[in-house]
């Protein structure tokens, strides 16, 4: 047995949860009330970890610290940058200098899990990307989130940016605790931008009893992450799973470890904030090797749900009936500026015209070589 699995089996005895039983896999894990933070299982909790686009909670976080601090408005002006319009899928696809309120920006990020909104919200609150992930990296001081780093909005992956089950928690914690303003949008079923329906990769949303949010996360190097939120009775429960083979089995770990913890009301000393750290807390895993096999790394994304099997179809497999939208869109950014870019100039997206190389160069750009 495992140190971390002792570690686990433990706890539910010290807490009376000896109805729950450790996951067979030994990705980390982590399940606790999201009301009085006690953790009631978890299994490497503390092991670094990289988040993916569990990234892009954060990224809310301090859009909402800076609607608080008058920075900006949810009707600020989010406007397209070129590094935001490079960014890889999965992307709502706009074009440099479109514009679109703060709120649709921040529900396209959380709900379709776009990249390239994912990094304008970043550059135009933050002005560039590397004073953005200062203002995460502070935060999540703040919140005692002492596994983690972050280095873009996002989460495509990089080496210096990863976090933990623990510090996800903690996270969780504060935008539901801080922000409930916006509980509601982290379980929203879809989204329609124009004729476009966009489902929620989340596939406890809609399907799972009580589920209301939060956050799905994939690149290769991870795995497939989710953090599901469910309530029942007035009682919510938080699960942090990392690194699944797919999205299928995602939504099927949690589901379980939601499954287990409302089936107990054991309660114990043990908090998000109290326990202690353990095992490897300084690795990170990289899963790609076996999520992204060669041959079939080119068909992963973050909605892959794993091959096709003879057994009958999941219910996180099927497709809801009639989902829920909400309807977000370009334009409608009335509200103040984002601080960071007042005073920014603005370029049309043009290239610089150069000297025809079959000519002659002027004399002033040949004069001006030397100042």
């Amino acid at each position: 047995m495992t140190t971390t699995r002792f570690v686990k089996l433990a706890l539910f005895g010290a807490l009376g949860l000896g109805a729950l039983s450790a996951p067979a896999s030994a990705n980390p894990t982590l399940l606790f009330e999201l009301n009085t933070g006690k953790v009631l299982a978890h299994e490497d909790a503390f092991k670094r970890w990289y988040p993916a686009s569990l990234t892009k909670m954060m990224t809310a976080y301090v859009a909402f610290r800076a609607i608080e601090a008058g920075e900006v408005a949810l009707d600020s002006p989010i406007r397209m940058t070129r590094t935001a319009v490079n960014q890889p899928p999965s992307k709502m696809g706009f074009k440099v200098g479109q514009v679109m309120r703060l709120d649709n920006a921040l529900k396209m990020m959380m709900i379709k899990s776009a990249n390239d909104v994912a990094m304008a919200i970043g550059e135009n609150i933050g002005g560039t990307q590397a004073d953005f992930a200062r203002r995460m990296n502070a935060e999540a001081a703040r919140l005692g989130m002492t596994g983690s780093h972050f280095v873009n909005p996002n989460g495509l992956f990089a080496p210096e940016q990863y976090t933990t089950a623990r510090d996800m928690a903690l996270l969780v914690t504060a935008l539901r605790r801080d922000f409930p303003q916006y509980n509601a949008w982290y379980g929203i079923e879809g989204l329609a931008f124009g004729k476009t329906r966009i489902p929620n990769y989340n596939l406890l949303v809609g399907r799972y009893p009580g589920a209301d949010g939060m956050k799905t996360g994939f690149v290769c190097e991870s795995g497939f992450n989710l953090i599901g939120t469910a309530t029942r009775n007035g009682r919510t429960l938080a699960a942090v799973v990392l690194g699944e083979k797919n999205g299928l089995a995602r939504a099927e770990a949690v589901a379980k470890l939601l499954d287990e913890g409302f089936a107990t009301t054991g309660s114990g000393s043990a908090s998000i904030a109290t326990l202690a750290a353990y095992g490897d807390t300084q690795t990170p895993t990289d899963l790609r090797p076996v999520v992204c096999k060669p041959a079939e790394a080119a068909t992963q994304s973050e909605a892959s749900t794993g091959p096709k099997e003879d057994r009958p179809k999941s219910i996180y497999q099927q497709k809801l009936t009639d989902p829920k939208l909400v309807v977000v869109s370009l334009g409608g950014a009335t509200g103040p500026v984002p601080k960071a870019m007042i005073g920014r100039a603005e370029y049309a997206d043009v290239p610089v015209p150069g000297w025809r190389p079959d000519l002659p160069p002027p004399v002033f750009a040949t004069s001006a070589q030397g100042g």
